[in-house]
């Protein structure tokens, strides 16, 4: 299946996982105009394809080359010739990017390589989960440049980690290593080195995979729903995607075959 070629990424099917790679190792991987229209031309793709049986790829990683980052940042000297209506529509155009990756139908793994600052970090919480190198380093860091999270930051990390600390990392600026990110919820799993930090996250996705495609999408779409919702509001969301689960195909073979004690084969209807 072709999902196009792109200058500053490499895209590349693993077995069920569609690996996505930013190689800009020269800037560290950051976030540059030319990177940001790659990556918003590539989830527009994916967003476009939708998922059924025939449809390979059961998930996404998102990783930087080289060994130093992941994504490095937002690219400051673009940046630095920007106007406010130059900045307003980079952030937008990022915004379509994390937007477009929560809303697909597969998870989303960031594979955190070094650093994940600024732009880097809120790419990574764009992805369902996030897993990490020892060596990885996150941040916020736009005060020191007097400026503000602008890809998201704002939203998304008092979501992973609570109001409080998120306005600590933001209003200090302050960089955390990949063991404080684990211990505060930022990532789901720290690995040793770069090579156990792929394996980990390919391995996730070949277990996501076995299971049914149309549950998987359906429960991506209800915890993003829920996220910002009251307890009641939520759990009415939640049967929302309950009753709808039961209208699959994916359903009726599931529940079948756990009655006959075998293993189901999944339509992805």
């Amino acid at each position: 299946m072709e999902f196009g070629t792109y200058q500053t990424l490499l895209v590349e099917q693993r077995d069920e996982a569609l690996l996505v790679t930013i190689n800009q190792p020269a800037s560290m991987n950051a976030l540059a105009a030319a990177v940001v229209e790659d990556l918003h031309e590539l989830t527009g793709v994916l967003a476009d394809l939708g998922i059924d049986a025939n449809w390979p790829v059961r998930g996404i990683i998102i990783t930087g080359a080289g060994e130093k980052a992941f994504v490095a940042g937002a690219n400051i000297v673009e940046m630095n010739t920007m106007d406010p209506a130059a900045a307003l529509a980079y952030g937008r155009r990022m915004h379509d990017v994390t937007l477009r990756l929560e809303a697909l139908p597969v998870p989303v793994i960031a594979a955190v390589n070094g650093f994940a600052l600024g732009g880097g970090c809120e790419l990574a919480m764009a992805c369902d989960f996030l897993y990490a190198s020892a060596n990885a380093s996150f941040g916020q860091p736009e005060v020191n440049l007097g400026l503000v999270p602008g890809f998201g930051g704002s939203v998304r990390l008092q979501q992973r980690v609570g109001i409080g600390m998120a306005r600590e990392l933001i209003y200090t600026g302050r960089r955390i290593k990949s063991a404080e990110a684990l211990r505060i919820g930022l990532v789901n799993r720290v690995l040793e080195d770069n090579e156990a930090l792929l394996e980990a996250a390919l391995a996730t996705i070949a277990e996501i995979a076995s299971k049914a495609p149309t549950a998987v999408a359906n429960v991506k779409h209800a915890i993003n729903e829920i996220a910002g919702l009251n307890v009641v509001d939520g759990l009415e969301a939640e049967a929302r995607s309950f009753m709808k689960a039961f209208a699959t195909e994916d359903s009726v073979v599931g529940r079948a075959a756990f009655v006959a004690k075998s293993a189901p084969e999944f339509p992805g209807r």
